[in-house]
């Protein structure tokens, strides 16, 4: 894009900034942030009809099979009352499990509970392939981070305190002394559900070196996020840095408005989910859809309140707690959003890490290429002695 165009994506930016009462420029707004994006980007197949656009939405939404797996629920309590929710999925009985035999062989996975963590705007959904792979394999924990999915809104946001990845931090822990109160742990986060899982190593590396196993960073990142230019020229990042705080704190004193507005731009909103979410052509439109449905169902004042949090997140540090287990740093060549480079400095600090680039991928890689996520977990679980042959114990029980 050349200076005009940026110059265009200023003035535009500016025009919604000024005019963000007006439902539309608020939907759009918001699905660029909700998308963890920071500008706008075209809307694509202006030539298919909205009527037509609109029914097949509505068709992908009746037959789409993605997020519909439930396990065993339950809740536990964050340090500030805050109710957490999350699901359960038990191994299945030995004579149940040819799946199991599929993916590991006659080698019989160790008690280890595996822990999804989601990221901004989405949900536990947003494991979908990878919870259907390892589903009554090994035993597994997907739960909703505070105000996302079925947990409840953050009690202490309602008082008026901001939201910070070290509250996401405590809150996995709470969610771990509840549905993992005992054995070896696996912790899998993706974006800010990674961060939430520096965040846990930063408070609690008592309970890293006691109890985890392995770790999973995928598209996530230690730190430095305000640097992050979402693949806009110089001119379009400044002009959204810029405006966007007041933008977001505008948009979510306006919730019902936004609403609105989102539901009339749903065609931007969908094109908005696509540019910054994947990065091949031929995404599945159903799993594209779901990903739009996630983010959608993040209600503005949410995507508000935990905007912030992500410029003051530096967690460089407590990556240290991390040496001297399995780690997968894992990440899309093609991310926007928590660019590759963000992992490839994670994996600087922990040079026994396993890096993995997904060429072709973006942000939302588990969705976009999720055998080769799934594939590479697998292989993660082997390094923790998870699926160690039948009578040996992996390193944690053996100490």
């Amino acid at each position: 894009m050349g200076e005009s165009g940026a110059g265009d994506m200023g003035r535009a930016v500016t025009s919604a900034a000024g005019g963000w009462r007006r439902a539309g420029l608020a939907g759009a707004a918001i699905g660029v942030i909700a998308a963890g994006a920071a500008a706008g980007v075209a809307v694509e197949r202006l030539t298919v009809g909205r009527g037509i656009r609109r029914k097949a939405r509505l068709a992908l939404d009746a037959t789409g099979p993605y997020g519909s797996l439930r396990g065993t629920p339950g809740r536990t309590v964050a340090d500030d009352g805050t109710e957490l929710y999350y699901e359960v999925d038990e191994v299945e009985p030995e004579q149940e499990a040819p799946r199991r035999r599929r993916r590991f062989g006659r080698r019989r996975p160790a008690p280890v509970t595996v822990v999804f963590c989601h990221g901004y705007c989405l949900n536990q959904d947003a494991w979908h392939f990878q919870r259907a792979a390892l589903r009554g394999v090994v035993r597994t924990v997907h739960w909703d981070q505070r105000s996302h999915g079925r947990s409840a809104r953050g009690l202490a946001q309602a008082d008026g305190v901001p939201v910070s990845i070290d509250q996401l931090g405590r809150d996995l822990r709470a969610v771990l002394d509840a549905a993992a109160p005992e054995g070896p742990v696996v912790l899998v986060g993706h974006s800010m559900g990674g961060m939430t899982v520096m965040a846990l190593a930063h408070h609690f590396p008592e309970y890293i070196r006691d109890r985890v196993v392995g770790v999973a960073l995928v598209g996530t990142s230690s730190g430095r996020l305000g640097e992050v230019n979402y693949g806009l020229p110089v001119a379009g990042v400044n002009v959204v840095r810029r405006i966007l705080p007041g933008m977001l704190r505008a948009l979510g004193s306006q919730v019902d408005l936004v609403e609105r507005g989102r539901r009339a731009t749903a065609d931007l909103f969908a094109g908005l989910i696509k540019r910054y979410s994947f990065s091949s052509r031929d995404v599945d439109p159903a799993v594209a859809r779901f990903a739009e449905r996630m983010i959608e169902s993040t209600p503005i004042d949410v995507v508000a309140e935990f905007y912030p949090a992500f410029d003051e997140h530096d967690k460089a540090e407590a990556l240290v707690a991390f040496r001297d287990l399995p780690v997968l740093v894992l990440a899309g060549r093609g991310d926007l959003v928590t660019p590759s480079s963000h992992s490839e400095a994670i994996a600087e600090r922990l040079p026994a890490a396993e890096l993995v680039l997904v060429p072709d991928a973006g942000h939302l890689v588990m969705l976009e290429h999720p055998e080769t996520v799934t594939e590479r977990l697998t292989e993660l679980l082997a390094r923790t002695g998870a699926t160690a042959p039948a009578g040996r114990a992996p390193r944690s029980a053996r100490g």
